[in-house]
């Protein structure tokens, strides 16, 4: 039991290992607990797993007991992405249990607790589920599982949201590569695009325990195969999701990963200007200066949170912003649910692509409202933002954790880095320092999990990268 922490996105352990049946009991009766102390034992429950082994089994379990406890358990029929499971909380006003580790490797299982308002729990309640471990409770309500079918609410909920039309008829000269990566995606964004006529060729097109030897992660260590089919073609792009589709991987044209800062910025500006969406825009601390400019200039307010989607979700319930996401892949809209959707995001980057940019028009660029290929869009940011910024990530160990706060509070006293000077420090997570240079800033963070920080480094020039990395990093 003391081996069960819950972090910024649920509880994960290596399956036989921390992840076993007297875990998951514990975990799960502590869920049953939080449930009925903050809702009554009425309130439904529902139930999914991605293709992790033995996510199913667990899963299971995690249903008879709550069952047994009182609770009306709705189960997943089959595999089921994270978003879907989250909507369906929101649809059904029930709380959710998804069995995932996301895009962790495969020897790892998961649960995520999705309170009724369908995003990430935050500290609070996973706090107090930790609490419940242990506790034992019952009731007189004999409970039930009915097993469910989730997709169908999903998909007519992402049919009000996308134009599918407009892809189809905006994108006849474009062709669409499905990297199924064996994740839950699969028999979800496919078949969106099949009901919609839609075509697409695809890879990878099975659930696999072990996804194919590798990672569940769309990025393009992981995607290589799809890289090399563009490659050898024309006009294709690539689309993949991780283990539960909450994270989206996108590559153009020339067969480039394309970065979710790239995405966001693409899809805050298609949003507000295609569509009409209208509010604020939420980001992490690590998130790239050049989506405070692209915001910026279409007269949109920034709010900034800590990493993480619980604090990206929260964020979302209170302004409502046109678009949330965060730089590791995440993202959700005005409108749909505070929680990751990989699925939509890539279906959202289709749509953009159908519409063009119409705020870029004026640059000379393409027409608005005519179908333009990714990597023009990808310019047209640049173009807009004035500058390519570059971004990168290097982990620093420490000993022990007993020397992260001093390390960052080092940081925190620095008054020039590399020869530029610091004209703004922001501690919300960790410490961020802003360079005088206007264009260059860097975030020490803790892992949270290890004795590691997090510096993350961005700039308009990888020199600038090269000299504060030697400078920083010793």
């Amino acid at each position: 039991m003391n081996n069960i922490k819950f972090g910024t996105d649920g509880w994960r352990a290596i399956v036989g290992k921390d992840f076993n049946k007297e875990n998951v009991a514990l975990v799960t009766k502590a869920i049953g607990k939080y449930v009925s102390d903050n809702y009554g034992i009425y309130k439904p429950i529902i139930i999914g797993y991605d293709p992790r082994n033995m996510a199913d089994e667990f899963s299971r379990q995690c249903a008879q007991i709550l069952s047994d406890i009182g609770f009306k358990v709705l189960y997943s029929d089959k595999v089921v992405p994270t978003p879907v499971l989250a909507f369906n909380a929101k649809y059904l006003d029930a709380c959710a249990v998804m069995f995932t580790a996301s895009h962790n490797p495969p020897e790892y299982l998961g649960v995520k607790f999705i309170p009724d308002y369908a995003g990430p729990a935050t500290k609070e309640i996973t706090d107090e589920i930790v609490s419940n471990l242990g506790c034992e409770f019952s009731t007189d309500v004999k409970g039930k599982i009915i097993n469910t079918d989730f997709s169908n609410n999903y998909f007519k909920r992402i049919n009000e949201i996308i134009d599918f039309e407009k892809i189809k008829f905006g994108l006849k000269n474009t062709h669409i590569l499905f990297d199924g990566l064996y994740s839950s995606s699969i028999g979800y964004f496919d078949k969106l695009l099949s009901f919609n006529d839609i075509k697409f060729d695809s890879i990878h097109m099975f659930h696999d325990p072990n996804f194919g030897g590798g990672m569940p992660e769309p990025k393009p260590q992981y995607m290589q195969e799809a890289i090399n089919y563009i490659k050898s073609k024309d006009s294709y792009i690539a689309f993949a999701n991780d283990g539960d589709a909450d994270r989206f991987g996108v590559i153009n044209e020339n067969g480039e990963y394309v970065t979710p800062n790239e995405i966001m910025a693409i899809l805050l500006m298609h949003l507000k200007q295609n569509k009409g969406y209208d509010g604020c825009f939420v980001k992490t601390v690590a998130g790239s200066l050049m989506l405070d400019i692209v915001a910026d200039k279409l007269g949109v307010e920034v709010v900034e949170t800590p990493v993480g989607f619980k604090h990206v979700g929260e964020a979302m319930r209170k302004y409502n912003p046109i678009i949330a996401g965060e730089e590791s892949g995440g993202l959700s809209i005005q409108g749909h649910i505070p929680e990751k959707d990989g699925i939509l995001a890539n279906l959202l980057i289709l749509e953009a692509m159908a519409y063009g940019v119409s705020s870029l028009a004026p640059l000379g660029r393409g027409s608005a409202g005519v179908g333009q290929t990714l990597t023009l869009l990808q310019q047209y940011i640049k173009d807009f933002v004035g500058c390519e910024f570059i971004n990168t990530r290097v982990d620093k160990k420490l000993d022990n954790f007993d020397e992260v706060a001093p390390t960052i509070e080092k940081y925190a006293q620095m008054c020039d880095i590399a020869g530029l000077g610091i004209y703004k420090k922001d501690d919300k997570d960790g410490i961020k320092l802003y360079l005088d240079d206007k264009k260059t800033w860097i975030l020490v963070r803790p892992s949270g999990t290890e004795p590691l920080l997090r510096i993350y480094i961005e700039s308009d020039s990888q020199e600038k990268i090269d000299n504060i990395k030697s400078y920083i990093i010793h």
